[in-house]
């Protein structure tokens, strides 16, 4: 997709009276089910924020949520808690990406890149208000983990389909995006 196609997508919350949730479909049912069953219903309870990139207003070309989370500091490696020289907290914040999918209707267009750049920079700005040292997140399978490590997420030591990135190194992603 050229870039100029891809400006064109905007990052909206979920309003299930706008966006046409009953079209999309991706290649996780559960995912597919989420959004059309239960997103609307956990954005009500607020329990989880729910964002969709549109082109249209309508469409839902993908789908991401974000959730507050707790880390205990024996989940992390031991480098990046020595890194950090975390306080003695029995829980540390962070920021759960509960669930990333895109559109099968859009395949191959990069979709999945700015959808998770679009989750990390709404974390990254919510951690300047709300204490967040991370953001973590779940692989649905394989693909979904090898697409995470691909950008620089860390496997947690004692669970292998979660994985997370300290919020400094996001940071430190966007501030060189902006350099380049």
């Amino acid at each position: 997709m050229a870039e100029q196609e891809k400006q064109k997508f905007r990052f909206e919350p979920l309003d299930k009276r706008v966006h046409n949730r009953a079209a999309f479909s991706c290649e996780h049912e559960a995912l597919n089910v989420y959004l059309k069953e239960k997103a609307s219903q956990e954005v009500k309870k607020r329990v989880a924020a729910v964002y969709v990139l549109t082109p249209d207003g309508k469409t839902i070309a993908g789908y991401y949520t974000l959730s507050h989370y707790t880390i205990e500091p024996g989940e992390l490696p031991d480098q990046a808690v020595k890194h950090l020289r975390l306080p003695k907290y029995d829980k540390l914040p962070a920021t759960l990406l509960g669930r990333l999918a895109r559109s099968q209707q859009f395949k191959g267009a990069g979709l999945g890149e700015i959808l998770l750049m679009g989750a990390l920079e709404k974390a990254l700005f919510h951690s300047r208000n709300i204490a967040s040292l991370a953001v973590v997140v779940d692989a649905i399978d394989e693909k979904a983990r090898n697409f995470y490590l691909s950008y620089g997420f860390v496997v947690l030591p004692d669970h292998p389909n979660r994985l997370f990135m300290l919020i400094e190194t996001i940071e430190q992603l966007f501030r060189e995006a902006a350099e380049r």
